[in-house]
Protein backbone atom coordinates (compact mmCIF):
# COMPACT_ATOMS: atom_id res chain seq x y z
CA UNK A 1 0.00 0.00 0.00
CA UNK A 2 1.38 3.38 -0.90
CA UNK A 3 1.57 6.01 1.82
CA UNK A 4 -0.77 8.29 -0.12
CA UNK A 5 -3.49 5.64 -0.29
CA UNK A 6 -3.09 4.83 3.38
CA UNK A 7 -3.24 8.51 4.27
CA UNK A 8 -6.44 8.92 2.21
CA UNK A 9 -8.11 5.96 3.90
CA UNK A 10 -6.97 7.17 7.33
CA UNK A 11 -8.58 10.56 6.60
CA UNK A 12 -11.82 9.50 4.89
CA UNK A 13 -13.06 6.74 7.19
CA UNK A 14 -12.91 8.72 10.46
CA UNK A 15 -14.57 11.68 8.73
CA UNK A 16 -17.48 9.47 7.70
CA UNK A 17 -17.67 8.01 11.20
CA UNK A 18 -17.70 11.45 12.81
CA UNK A 19 -20.52 12.59 10.56
CA UNK A 20 -22.56 9.49 11.34
CA UNK A 21 -22.08 9.77 15.11
CA UNK A 22 -22.96 13.47 15.16
CA UNK A 23 -26.03 13.05 12.96
CA UNK A 24 -27.40 10.19 15.07
CA UNK A 25 -26.79 12.14 18.27
CA UNK A 26 -28.64 15.18 16.95
CA UNK A 27 -31.47 12.92 15.80
CA UNK A 28 -31.64 11.35 19.28
CA UNK A 29 -31.65 14.78 20.92
CA UNK A 30 -34.58 15.80 18.73
CA UNK A 31 -36.50 12.69 19.79
CA UNK A 32 -35.71 12.96 23.51
CA UNK A 33 -34.68 16.50 24.48
CA UNK A 34 -34.51 15.61 28.18
CA UNK A 35 -31.56 13.27 27.42
CA UNK A 36 -29.58 15.91 25.50
CA UNK A 37 -26.87 16.42 28.15
CA UNK A 38 -26.18 12.70 28.56
CA UNK A 39 -26.21 12.12 24.81
CA UNK A 40 -23.81 15.00 24.26
CA UNK A 41 -21.38 13.62 26.85
CA UNK A 42 -21.43 10.15 25.31
CA UNK A 43 -21.03 11.67 21.84
CA UNK A 44 -17.89 13.57 22.85
CA UNK A 45 -16.36 10.43 24.34
CA UNK A 46 -17.11 8.54 21.13
CA UNK A 47 -15.67 11.33 19.01
CA UNK A 48 -12.46 11.22 21.05
CA UNK A 49 -12.08 7.50 20.36
CA UNK A 50 -12.73 7.97 16.65
CA UNK A 51 -10.10 10.73 16.51
CA UNK A 52 -7.67 8.49 18.39
CA UNK A 53 -8.11 5.79 15.77
CA UNK A 54 -7.61 8.37 13.02
CA UNK A 55 -4.34 9.54 14.56
CA UNK A 56 -3.17 5.94 14.95
CA UNK A 57 -3.96 5.38 11.28
CA UNK A 58 -1.83 8.35 10.29
CA UNK A 59 1.08 7.16 12.41
CA UNK A 60 0.91 3.59 11.12
CA UNK A 61 0.96 4.78 7.52
CA UNK A 62 4.31 6.47 8.08
CA UNK A 63 5.79 3.68 10.19
CA UNK A 64 4.91 0.83 7.84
Amino acid sequence: MTPQLGYAIAAIMPALSLGLVISKTVESMARQPEMANKLQTVMFIGLAFIELLALLGFVLVFIA
